[in-house]
């Protein structure tokens, strides 16, 4: 696929996708938002796919969304009657947040690869992701505040479900900066590798452990986390009663287990 602001490469069933826009901190511009629905669509719908990478090019992962399209956004919503500029605006949150939606909506897991600078609208993006690994020299802040609005785009909805509530509310009033290793302490990132390249090669190791193992499966796990998030045990244990009713009698069950038995590396459909 050729998207204007994202690189991509498949190989061993794992698609990386690289932010490219490096002379500009891969600010989240107006065509960065379109492509990254359309990427995670594909990686969605490509079944070659197993897993997802995305990470950054140049000196940092993202510097958030660019704010001249922030600013651009009160000439759209302008209209002569209050009610329909406002009705413009909830919508055109609601399209941003279905864009970010849509790694989260992704079948396949998507590991988020950190160097450098994650702010703002890149933390909202993260938080969408399956996992989070940090350089060192990564540091995020929830810095919507520091320019006078409340974030809108998944943080405030998605953080509190990965890190303690009383970090999430000092970071998003006060936009501080959290580094690598604090983000590490509280939960944020899984891992901090000690340089980008250690970072990119970590993550991979890890992409290829996943693209490993049954893909029907590993899109059934991801199922299964993100509904008990938002649900409670009880709905959680019914859920995946039926869910296996449906998928666990496949050929990736006796694949797995003719593989453990013959202790080799198991062959699996996309």
């Amino acid at each position: 696929m050729d998207f204007k602001t994202i690189d991509v490469d498949v190989a061993d069933g794992i698609a990386t996708l690289q932010l490219n826009q490096p002379e500009q901190a891969n600010a989240m511009g107006e065509q960065m938002w379109l492509d990254i629905r359309d990427a995670f669509h594909w990686v969605d719908e490509t079944p070659e796919i197993r897993v997802a990478v995305i990470s950054g090019r140049g000196k940092h992962f993202s510097s958030g969304i660019d704010l001249a399209m922030l600013a651009g956004m009160k000439n759209e919503m302008q209209d002569e009657c209050d009610g329909r500029a406002r009705e413009k605006l909830r919508r055109r949150i609601l399209d941003l947040q279905d864009t970010l939606t849509s790694i989260e909506r992704c079948r396949k897991p998507v590991l988020a690869a950190i160097h450098g600078a994650c702010i703002g609208g890149a933390v909202d993006l993260i938080t969408c992701c399956d996992m989070r690994y940090a350089s060192a020299d990564a540091y995020f802040s929830i810095r919507e505040i520091d320019v006078g609005m409340t974030a809108d785009v998944g943080t405030l909805q998605r953080l509190p479900k990965l890190v303690p509530d009383g970090i999430v509310r000092e970071l998003a009033y006060t936009g501080r900066r959290l580094d690598a290793a604090e983000a590490k302490q509280i939960g944020l990132v899984n891992r901090v590798y000690d340089s980008p390249d250690d970072l990119q090669r970590g993550v991979r190791e890890i992409a290829a452990a996943i693209a490993a193992k049954s893909p029907l499966s590993i899109r059934g796990i991801k199922e299964m986390v993100l509904y008990s998030r938002d649900h409670s045990v009880a709905d959680g244990l019914n859920y995946i009663a039926t869910w296996n009713a449906a998928m666990l009698l496949s050929q990736d069950l006796t694949e797995a287990m003719t593989a453990a038995r013959e202790k080799r590396l198991g062959k699996f459909r996309d």
